[in-house]
């Protein structure tokens, strides 16, 4: 419960950013293409460099996939590493995820790899992944 409280705040307040691209990383592109099961809202992206940022530190790229307008990607160029990426939908737009009244997340949730947590966020050495190069995931938001 309070991962998820956690994971949440963070999308909250890093959402309104955009992936910024860095000239020196424009070999090492990643890309995501989230499928949503509902056309409203926005992809809120959390991409994280370490084991210790995924875990509850600051993101290192976030960005915003505006779906209601047909977006479906999230286009970061980055320096070659490991990485690892949370997400949610927020399916009504109000800029954050909702959760239940026990703590649970209302809205459909995703992480890298399309690994599932237990109890809680997927773990690090579930949702890691490799840039080098192009790189691309297509992530089911659930």
């Amino acid at each position: 419960m309070i991962r998820s409280l956690a994971f949440a705040a963070v999308l909250a307040f890093a959402a309104p950013a955009l992936a910024q691209p860095a000239s020196s990383t424009a070999d090492n592109r990643l890309t995501l293409t989230f499928e949503t099961a509902a056309e409203t809202g926005a992809v809120l992206v959390a991409l994280y460099d370490s084991e210790a940022a995924y875990e509850g530190g600051q993101p290192a790229r976030v960005a915003q996939v505006d779906v209601a307008a047909g977006q479906h990607e999230a286009v970061f160029d980055l320096p070659a590493g490991t990485y690892g990426m949370k997400a949610v939908h927020d399916v009504n737009g109000n800029g954050k995820m909702d959760v239940n009244p026990f703590g649970m997340p209302s809205e459909p949730y995703a992480f890298s790899n399309n690994a599932v947590g237990n109890m809680g966020p997927a773990k690090w050495d579930r949702a890691r992944f490799e840039v080098s190069g192009a790189t691309a995931q297509t992530i089911r938001i659930r």
